[in-house]
C-alpha cells in the first residue's frame, strides 16, 4: 500500500524498453521487499547459534529493519518528488544490497543489527518508486489495471516465498545466504533500471525534504521499541530501560513540534482532522501487530519447541500466507458490495478466533492437529482487512494527498508491528521466567500462549475501532500547501 500519487505528463516521453519490462522491474523489487520481511524469521534459530544473539536480539534482526522502513517510507516518497523517482529509486537499491552483503558476512550480532537497520533504509527508499513505476510509465488503462494487479500478486506471492526461501536456504546453505540472496538479485535490478527506466523528473513545488522531521521520529521509534524489549532482560525499573523509554518520548515530542511548526511538514498533522484515515491507520497497527507476532512466535515454537527444521518451518507457515493473498485479491471486489466497515469486523472476529485456538499449544502439540486449522482462519481473517483499510484511509481523500494517505497506513502496519512484536516478547519473557515449577521447554510455550491470547484480544480491539467508521466519509480538508522558498 504504497504512494499512489500519478503523473499526466503533457507529452508522454518515449519508452527505452517495452512497458512489460518496466512492470517487471517494478513487481520484482516488490516481490523482494516483502520476501525480505519473513525471510530472516526461520533463519533466527541458526543466526542465535552462530553469533550468540539473545532473545530480544532476535527480534531486533527483524525490529531493526521495521523501524527504519516504516520510519523512512514517507521521507522517501517526498525525496522522489524532489529528485525524482528513478534517483532515489537506484539510492535504495544500492543502499539495500551493499547492507544485504554487509548483513551476510557479519561477524558479530552489533555488526548484523546495524546493516539491517540500513537495509530498512534502502527499502523505505525503494518501496513508494515500486508502484509509482507503474502509475507514471505511458500504457493503456487496460494495461496499467493488469499490470496492479499483478503488483499485488507479486506482494502477496513475497511473503510466502520469503518462508520458503528462508527455510531452503538456512537448511541447504546456512543462513548467510538468506541476506547474500539480495546481492546477484540488487545488482541485476540496478542495471535493469539503469537502462529502462525514464530519466527522473524533479517536482519544483517541494522545497525541502524534512529530514528532521524524519531522523527525530525514527529514532522516537526506534528508542521506544529498544526500551519496551529491553525491560524483558533488564526489568522496568532499570536505568537503562527508564533512560530509553524518556528518550523515546522527548524525541517523539520533538518529532511533533518540528512537524507543527515547519513549513513543509513530514506528515500534515491536519490530514488526521479526516476520521476514516485515523481509523484505518490504528486498525492497520492492529493488523501489523498481529500478522508480525504469528510468523515471529510460530517459527520459534516449531524450531525451537518441536523441533522443526528451518525448510520444515517455513512450508508450514505457506498455507496461511497463501490464504492471506487470495483473500486480499477477493477482497477488492467485497469491498463495493460489503463496504470496509463490514469486511473490517468480519476479518477482524476471524483472525481473533484463530489467535485464541493458537493459545491452546503446547510443548508437544501435533501441526495439523493444533496448528493448521487456526492459522487458516487466522489467514482468512487478516486477508479480509487489509484492501478495506485501505479503502478507508483513501475514500473521501482528495487527489493531491491520497499518497500521503497511503504512505501513512503502510507507515502504521510497520512501525505498528515493531513496537507490537517488542511488547510482546517482553511480555512472552516474563511469563516464561514467571513459571518456575515448569519445565524451561513448558514455560516458554506458557508465555507463547500468553501472546497468542493477547493478539487474540487486539483482534477483538480493531473490530471495536472498525464500527466507529463512517458510512459516507466526507472529504477531508487538504493541508496548507508550503510556503515558497525564501533566502
Amino acid at each position: 500500500m504504497t504512494s499512489l500519487k500519478s503523473a499526466e505528463p503533457a507529452a508522454p516521453p518515449k519508452l527505452r524498453v517495452p512497458v512489460w519490462v518496466i512492470v517487471a522491474i517494478a513487481c520484482t523489487t516488490q516481490f523482494v521487499l516483502v520476501m525480505n520481511t519473513t525471510i530472516v524469521t526461520v533463519a533466527l534459530p541458526g543466526i542465535h547459534r552462530a553469533l550468540g544473539l539473545s532473545i530480544t536480539g532476535q527480534q531486533w534482526v527483524i525490529n531493526g529493519f521495521l523501524v527504519t522502513y516504516g520510519g523512512f517510507l514517507l521521507l522517501s516518497a517526498r525525496a522522489g518528488d524532489l529528485f525524482g523517482q528513478k534517483n532515489v529509486f537506484q539510492t535504495g537499491l544500492v543502499i539495500f544490497t551493499l547492507s544485504s552483503l554487509t548483513a551476510g558476512l557479519a561477524q558479530d550480532s552489533g555488526w548484523l543489527l546495524a546493516a539491517r537497520f540500513v537495509m530498512g533504509l534502502g527499502a523505505a527508499a525503494m518501496t513508494p518508486s515500486t508502484i509509482s513505476l507503474i502509475i507514471t510509465t505511458p500504457m493503456e488503462n487496460h494495461h496499467r489495471t493488469r499490470a496492479l494487479g499483478l503488483w499485488s500478486a507479486a506482494a502477496s506471492i513475497g511473503g510466502a516465498a520469503g518462508l520458503v526461501l528462508g527455510g531452503v536456504l538456512t537448511s541447504a546453505l546456512g543462513w548467510r545466504y538468506v541476506l547474500l540472496l539480495n546481492v546477484p538479485v540488487g545488482v541485476a535490478l540496478l542495471l535493469a533500471s539503469a537502462v529502462s527506466l525514464l530519466p527522473s523528473v524533479a517536482d519544483s513545488n517541494w522545497r525541502r525534504l524534512d529530514i528532521p522531521g524524519a531522523v527525530t521520529a525514527t529514532l522516537g521509534v526506534a528508542a521506544l521499541v529498544y526500551g519496551l524489549s529491553d525491560a524483558s532482560t533488564s526489568g522496568w525499573g532499570s536505568a537503562r530501560v527508564i533512560a530509553t523509554l524518556a528518550a523515546a518520548i522527548v524525541l517523539l515530542v520533538a518529532f511533533v513540534a518540528i512537524e507543527t511548526r515547519t513549513a513543509a511538514p513530514l506528515v500534515p498533522f491536519s490530514i488526521f482532522r479526516h476520521r476514516p484515515l485515523s481509523i484505518a491507520n490504528v486498525l492497520f497497527a492492529t493488523l501489523g501487530v498481529t500478522l508480525t507476532a504469528v510468523v515471529y512466535f510460530l517459527s520459534l515454537y516449531e524450531e525451537q519447541i518441536l523441533g522443526c527444521s528451518a525448510i520444515h518451518t517455513g512450508l508450514t507457515l505457506v498455507p496461511m500466507t497463501i490464504v492471506t493473498a487470495i483473500g486480499a485479491i477477493a477482497s477488492q471486489k467485497m469491498v463495493p458490495i460489503f463496504g470496509p466497515r463490514m469486511l473490517l469486523i468480519v476479518g477482524g472476529v476471524l483472525a481473533a478466533i484463530g489467535m485464541a485456538w493458537l493459545s491452546r499449544i503446547s510443548v508437544h502439540s501435533d501441526y495439523t492437529a493444533h496448528v493448521l486449522g487456526p492459522l487458516l482462519i487466522a489467514g482468512a481473517g487478516m486477508s479480509l482487512m487489509f484492501v478495506p483499510i485501505v479503502a478507508a484511509a483513501t475514500i473521501g481523500i482528495d487527489r493531491q494527498h491520497a499518497g500521503l494517505a497511503s504512505g501513512l497506513v503502510n507507515m502504521s502496519r510497520q512501525v505498528g508491528g515493531a513496537i507490537g512484536l517488542a511488547i510482546l516478547v517482553t511480555i512472552a519473557a516474563s511469563d516464561a521466567a514467571h513459571h518456575h515449577g515448569l519445565s524451561a521447554a513448558a514455560g516458554v510455550v506458557h508465555g507463547y500462549r500468553t501472546v497468542f491470547v493477547i493478539t487474540a484480544a487486539v483482534s477483538l480491539a480493531s473490530v471495536l475501532i472498525a464500527t466507529l467508521l463512517p458510512a459516507k466519509p466526507k472529504p477531508v480538508p487538504a493541508p496548507p500547501a508550503p510556503e515558497p522558498a525564501t533566502n
